[in-house]
């Protein structure tokens, strides 16, 4: 992977002389260029792309990554690869707040309420079923701000605060520490503590972050009536932190479990 993405760079672009009669005449990067740009010594690069480098630091992986224009997929593969993790945090700062535009298309071909938000709970895309949730058909800006501030969300979320609010503070509390940084969730925070009513609950803390993937949790669907919905969520590989959600709702009482049993292959 390292070989391929450097053999795109022209050595020209960085005031190297491309070889012409002797030496490596091979397009892009050669190894000992690029260890000059990152201002290493002599051979690191050949140690990480030959295997040969057990625990490479993290600026490394970082630098070569920015060097080599790699996408927020090359970047995870790279951790894979050299460090059999995955990376701390996204290699581009705009990779949790944008998703490729295909996710459209797979949002409006779920038949379930589905949308998709970015790494501050801002909604990028959602269909119609999403949009008949909401009384007035006005879909949110941010789904988090919804959820904790605004007033209908406390009789749509039935049971807002015993089974909603225990699974949704400590998602805020979660990405705040992990995006300390993101003035979406700075602003968002210091609205909850300012709330006379989920502020105390916020600052209480309580149970550590639980992900809603597979949950099942009331809702008072304003079309369908009152129901369970299952929250079914996954994330678009070239976009960190950004969601799809989709909202499996069942009207009537809840039967069964509130977790179903895993699939399983065979």
């Amino acid at each position: 992977m390292l070989r391929e993405r450097r053999g795109r760079i022209a050595p020209e672009d960085h005031g190297f002389l491309r070889p012409s009669r002797q030496g490596r005449r091979a397009p892009g990067l050669t190894q000992g260029q690029i260890d000059q740009l990152l201002h290493r010594t002599h051979g690191t690069f050949n140690r990480l792309e030959t295997g040969a480098y057990p625990h490479p630091p993290e600026d490394l992986l970082r630098d070569v990554a920015r060097l080599l224009a790699f996408t927020e997929h090359e970047w995870t593969s790279l951790w894979l690869y050299a460090v059999h993790r995955d990376p701390p945090y996204p290699l581009h700062q705009r990779s949790g707040t944008e998703v490729p535009r295909a996710w459209q298309d797979v949002v409006e071909g779920q038949s379930h309420m589905a949308y998709i938000n970015d790494q501050s709970w801002r909604v990028l895309a959602h269909n119609e079923a999403f949009t008949e949730m909401f009384p007035r058909r006005e879909v949110p800006e941010n789904t988090m701000r919804w959820m904790t501030l605004h007033p209908e969300a406390r009789t749509i979320l039935t049971g807002w605060q015993e089974h909603w609010v225990p699974m949704i503070l400590p998602q805020m509390r979660a990405a705040v520490a992990a995006l300390p940084h993101d003035e979406t969730l700075a602003e968002l925070e210091a609205d909850i503590l300012a709330d006379p009513v989920v502020g105390p609950l916020y600052e209480a803390g309580g149970r550590a972050y639980v992900h809603p993937d597979g949950d099942e949790r009331p809702l008072l669907h304003p079309v369908r009536g009152p129901g369970w919905v299952s929250l079914c969520s996954a994330e678009p590989l070239a976009s960190p932190r950004a969601r799809l959600m989709v909202l499996v709702f069942r009207p009537g009482d809840r039967s069964g479990p509130t977790r179903r049993p895993m699939l399983h292959a065979g």
